[in-house]
């Protein structure tokens, strides 16, 4: 079977296990975010995703967020002064909670629910930057199709960055700061793993879920799928820092990995 033939139906029971876990997120977070997103000027962003959009020169920019979740960051990109923000996501859940933070924020940050990968012709060449951040790319079943939209939302001499975490951490097993570092999974994984305990990654609630898809894709794949999409590399950066809401115990204990990377690519 063709990975296109497949892709559908593992997005949308993705779509589903977030959609259901939506409710969970917004007890454990909405309420702080608004709080937040009501100062003039908040930003979520750290300061190295901070510097890189910068450096992209993000003020005056029309921006798009691929999977964007509650849309913390791009509210943040659309305060450092970006002009167009736009944010693609797949659970209804999570697009209600980034229109409300929107609305805390006094922002007119628009948002599109849909499969990513069926993203409307209508958006090719709207965006000079497309952002993925933390948590997206294990949910794609196909990565060189998820990079062929990212592309073609790009308009000429645009900009994808991406800030995810490390695929190497897919080979270790998360846990608390004391839990045991235990090397699980294979690196060169085929398919993906299947999981129905559910997606509270910050109450850690388990709970019986809708089957969720994580695949693996490693370092060389994601470059490589960018590559094929048409895109060049314009800077890629591996960091020992965590940036997710997993693997407590090896940030705590080690051995120290390249826990995250940055990575930016442009279309010629």
């Amino acid at each position: 079977m063709k990975q296109s033939d497949i892709t559908p139906s593992i997005t949308e029971s993705n779509r589903a296990a977030w959609d259901e876990a939506a409710p969970l997120h917004r007890e454990h977070n909405q309420a702080d975010l608004l709080a937040r997103f009501r100062q003039p000027g908040h930003s979520e962003l750290d300061a190295i995703e901070t510097a890189i959009l910068l450096d992209l020169g993000v003020a005056g920019k029309d921006v798009a967020q691929l999977c964007c979740n509650n849309a913390r960051e791009l509210i943040s990109v659309r305060n450092m002064g970006a002009r167009r923000c736009v944010g693609f996501e797949g659970a209804a859940g999570f697009v209600e909670q980034a229109q409300e933070l929107n609305a805390a924020a006094g922002l007119d940050c628009a948002f599109v629910l849909g499969d990513v990968y069926a993203i409307l012709a209508d958006y090719d060449a709207e965006f000079d930057i497309v952002t993925v951040t933390i948590g997206v790319l294990n949910w794609m079943p196909d990565v060189d199709g998820f990079f062929a939209v990212a592309a073609r939302l790009l308009r000429t001499g645009g900009a994808l960055f991406i800030y995810e975490q490390h695929p190497i951490m897919d080979m270790v097993e998360p846990g608390e700061v004391d839990d045991p570092v235990a090397w699980n999974y294979p690196y060169f994984r085929e398919g993906p793993r299947v999981y129905t305990e559910g997606l509270d990654y910050f109450g850690g609630a388990i709970y019986e879920a809708k089957p969720v898809y994580e695949n693996q894709h490693t370092m060389a794949a994601v470059i490589m799928a960018g590559v094929k999409a048409g895109l060049t590399l314009k800077d890629f950066a591996e960091h020992p820092h965590h940036i997710s809401n997993t693997w407590y115990n090896v940030e705590r204990q080690g051995p120290e990995l390249p826990m995250c990377y940055t990575l930016v690519m442009e279309k010629p």
